[in-house]
């Protein structure tokens, strides 16, 4: 199975072409959009070309989640941490927008190797703003303690007005995904991969992965979550996450696999309907051409065809032919 980047590539591949380009006065203007409605705005005017804006769009935020300032809580922090000189946060941000960012390409490092990791991050601006939360809820769990403003079920938005849920305590952290899809077949190729993606989990070479569980019914932990929210038509995804699956390096690559699993989810589905497709058409046309050898007298007409025999006329018994 293939894990989704936590960098933008078209964003990763705009930084990098602009700062070989830095001294090139070029306007640039890009807007796009990427899964979970997260859409970008990149500018550059030729007055300032050292200076790119960037402005990210996030996901309509449910009811039960909190959002302050358009942002989701502890994303101002997290994008100084990540950020440092290098970016500026504007404010208000560009209209259309929960955030606009000021890049001095100037003030990147001159070192070639911390400077490209720091593109990529920037290029990870939405695992950053989006992860914020998510990444306050498991540092706690690294010293195994609980933020006294995350206790019970938090909601956490990571789809246009949809969420997944966290139960924090002193020793795990248990994630819920609600898995929704619009497609009926979807909604089948989804049921089906999340429950081999649960007995997956099973194998011996992954005793150590976070423990996963499906089932097509809210768990009791949700008890608390407001009805519209556990309508899920693919069931429900639970994740339980300890100290060790946390530590060191190993909480970047957390936050990203949970802060992407249902673009990770939908990507999968999307490989196997398209599988399913070309084996279906390939099927289709072996059935046409057995049809084709079967009707009455195409054998016939084949061995008329081997048995006709050609011979070289020169180009005098030609003449005479034609005459």
């Amino acid at each position: 199975m293939i894990l989704l980047q936590s960098h933008s590539r078209f964003l990763l591949d705009n930084l990098l072409n602009r700062l070989q380009n830095i001294e090139k006065a070029v306007e640039a203007d890009y807007h796009w959009a990427e899964f979970d409605d997260v859409r970008y705005h990149i500018q550059v005017t030729m007055k300032n070309p050292h200076i790119l804006l960037l402005s990210v769009s996030l996901p309509t935020p449910p009811p039960e989640t909190v959002f302050l300032g358009g942002l989701p809580s502890g994303a101002i922090e997290a994008i100084k941490a990540a950020y440092g000189a290098v970016v500026q946060i504007l404010d208000p941000p560009r209209d259309g927008f929960n955030l606009t960012l000021k890049l001095n390409l100037t003030k990147l490092p001159p070192d070639e190797e911390y400077k490209h990791a720091l593109l990529v991050k920037i290029a990870s601006v939405r695992e950053v703003v989006l992860g914020a939360p998510l990444r306050g809820i498991l540092k706690k769990l690294v010293s195994r303690t609980v933020a006294s403003n995350t206790v019970g079920l938090v909601a956490l938005v990571h789809r246009p007005n949809e969420s997944f849920f966290l139960i924090p305590q002193a020793d795990k952290v248990t994630i819920i995904f609600p898995m929704r899809f619009k497609d009926s077949i979807d909604i089948v190729l989804a049921t089906s991969f999340l429950q081999e993606f649960v007995e997956a989990r099973r194998t011996a070479g992954l005793n150590t992965a976070p423990p996963c569980l499906w089932s097509p019914t809210p768990p009791l932990e949700l008890k608390e979550a407001p009805a519209e929210a556990l309508s899920a038509n693919a069931g429900f995804v639970t994740f339980v996450i300890f100290p060790r699956h946390v530590e060191g390096k190993k909480l970047d690559r957390t936050v990203c696999s949970l802060s992407t699993f249902h673009a990770y989810v939908s990507y999968h589905v999307k490989c196997s309907e398209g599988f399913m497709h070309t084996r279906m058409r390939r099927r289709v046309e072996s059935l046409i051409e057995a049809l084709d050898r079967a009707k009455p007298g195409m054998e016939n007409a084949k061995n008329a065809a081997q048995s006709r025999s050609f011979k070289r006329l020169s180009l005098r018994e030609a003449r005479t032919n034609s005459n």
